[in-house]
């Protein structure tokens, strides 16, 4: 595939890893008594792709001739392989589809630029054509953002940035790096730590993800209480429109009118194609570990994650996951041998005979990065909180294996469809006056929509990232689809997740933290911004693609578009 590296066709990350429950002992028996299926019993694995039914290229001489002639030959590809990889990203309704053979609407052609005068190449290419461009990172988007609308008769060009993938400058007095948009996370983290710098940017699909495709959905990552979201990172750009180009410097603060960078972030290719950016990156830190601690409930977890947030303290990671994910957290141990198993015994028989009701208890990770004293003054600081609120310190053996695992946690969307059960998230933010309000009311959707299903269904949520005046709650659900009619499966998953959505804006959170629109959030984007904020985006759009060339579909209700 032209050399840019991709993910499977049909699944999370590369071929040869996967999720397995073979060496987890607890885990079959969890899964049996939460949703009701066997994980002994013979799986599904998905189909072989000579197996798909792949549309043909409705890609034109004319057309193919140019983009030839911007990018070269071994640069246009239209095989049916690179095409599909390119057709769907990562959600749960995604990998049902792909796995299915659904394929109403499949790329035409898959472009791979090598710079920015190559994109603007491309762009104005297809603008002149009347086709459609569709900006492509690490494929790695659960929200709908990559696929072309089933009933789009243009030509689809898929824009594959994966070329553009170097650090080009770092600016040391400013601590700025300009950076290529199309490069993944291990290889941006890569180039930056062998000068000694790191951006700090972490969302879990960090192996897979790419910084354009960070910019264009407001990301947020696993440290972003320390170096913030990614719209917070992000302090320059140059975005290709059709027949020019944006450029905003790396100006730490401007008040040149409403912010045009602002515009840029999150707008999933619709107002052009990230080629580049201007980055806060920060030196390597001196210290870095992260601490687990247990916390008797989810509210006194959620009130010490407030108060760590109001204190002086400045953690790097805050997170703490309500008794459903714990317990599932611990039904995914490996067998615990030797003292180790038996100090984790002890250590719950002791909080047993202290009171504690293990089935509500709430494991937590905090990290901390920085010089001695200052890790030794934050790590002061939480322990206080984390003991004021009845929690203890597990310590740095859990935070390490955390630490370790992270980014393994898609891997069980895919584990989960082979044994024939669905499993997806949804995530928002809040004010920490509505914290409990959202999780509490959003569990009960789940539920009541799982009972209107007749399904034995299983809801868990962690609370990720923390700020002065609220949080992200961040919802993992799952349930045996009880039938095998794709559509029948697709129609009880948008049972269930509309429910969750709904359920976000009633209780007043957003509908999305750090995943995006795309088209799978776009039904609640009125209610979330208002009909009247609905119209200063649909402006905006309509101002820079009138001909609806970039990304049409994403971001906004259909019945808006134009």
């Amino acid at each position: 595939m032209n050399g840019v590296p991709h993910q499977k066709w049909w699944g999370w990350g590369v071929e040869g890893v996967a999720f397995h429950h073979e060496d987890k002992p607890k885990l079959a028996p969890f899964v049996l008594d939460k949703v009701g299926i066997d994980l002994n019993a013979p799986g599904t694995p998905p189909p072989a792709f000579e197996d798909l039914d792949v549309p043909g290229s409705r890609l034109g001489e004319e057309l193919a001739a140019t983009l030839i002639g911007a990018v070269g030959r071994d640069h246009v590809v239209t095989d049916d392989l690179d095409r599909v990889v390119h057709t769907y990203g990562k959600g749960l309704a995604d990998l049902v589809k792909v796995r299915a053979g659904h394929l109403p609407r499949v790329p035409d052609v898959v472009v791979y630029p090598g710079d920015e005068d190559e994109v603007r190449a491309v762009v104005d290419a297809v603008v002149a054509a009347d086709a459609v461009v569709i900006p492509f990172g690490g494929g790695s988007n659960i929200s709908g953002s990559l696929t072309p609308p089933a009933e789009e008769p243009r030509v689809v060009v898929s824009l594959d940035l994966g070329r553009m993938n170097r650090v080009l400058e770092v600016d040391e007095a400013a601590g700025l790096a300009r950076i290529q948009a199309g490069v993944l996370g291990p290889d941006m983290e890569e180039q930056l730590g062998a000068r000694g710098w790191t951006m700090g940017h972490q969302p879990d699909s960090f192996r897979h993800s790419t910084l354009g495709g960070w910019i264009a959905t407001r990301s947020s990552g696993m440290q972003s209480d320390k170096y913030g979201d990614i719209a917070d990172i992000t302090r320059g750009l140059r975005v290709v429109q059709p027949g020019k180009v944006v450029v905003l410097r790396p100006l730490p603060s401007t008040s040149s009118g409403p912010s045009v960078r602002e515009m840029v972030l999150g707008s999933e290719g619709r107002l052009g194609v990230i080629t580049e950016a201007w980055v806060n990156v920060h030196r390597v830190p001196e210290n870095r570990e992260i601490i687990a601690y247990l916390f008797p409930s989810w509210a006194e977890g959620l009130a010490a994650m407030q108060e760590i947030s109001a204190s002086d303290a400045a953690p790097s990671v805050t997170r703490v996951s309500d008794a459903n994910e714990t317990q599932f957290s611990l039904a995914t141990q490996k067998r615990s041998k030797g003292l180790k198993g038996k100090v984790s015994k002890a250590l719950f028989a002791v909080l047993e005979r202290r009171g504690w009701d293990l089935d509500q208890a709430c494991l937590s990770y905090v990290g901390y990065e920085g010089g001695k004293e200052h890790v030794a003054r934050t790590k002061g600081t939480v322990g206080k909180i984390v003991k004021a609120h009845g929690g203890i310190r597990l310590g740095t053996g859990p935070g390490a294996l955390y630490d370790q695992k992270k980014f393994d946690t898609p891997y069980i969307r895919d584990f989960l469809l082979d044994v024939g059960a669905m499993g997806d998230v949804s995530e928002t933010a809040a004010p920490w006056s509505r914290l409990l309000d959202v999780y509490t009311g959003t569990v009960r959707a789940a539920r009541e929509a799982f009972d209107r299903l007749g399904v034995k269904g299983f809801i868990m949520c962690h609370l990720s990232h923390s700020y002065h005046s609220g949080a992200c709650l961040y919802f993992t659900f799952a349930f045996p689809p009880g039938t095998a009619d794709v559509d029948e499966q697709l129609k009880r998953y948008w049972e269930v997740k509309s429910a969750i959505q709904q359920s976000f804006v009633d209780n007043g959170a957003t509908i999305s933290h750090h995943h995006g629109v795309g088209t799978d959030h776009a039904h609640w984007l009125e209610e979330d911004i208002s009909p009247a904020g609905t119209d200063v985006m649909v402006g905006l759009l309509r101002s820079v693609d009138p001909g609806r060339n970039l990304n049409p579909g994403s971001l906004i209700p259909a019945h808006r578009e134009w």
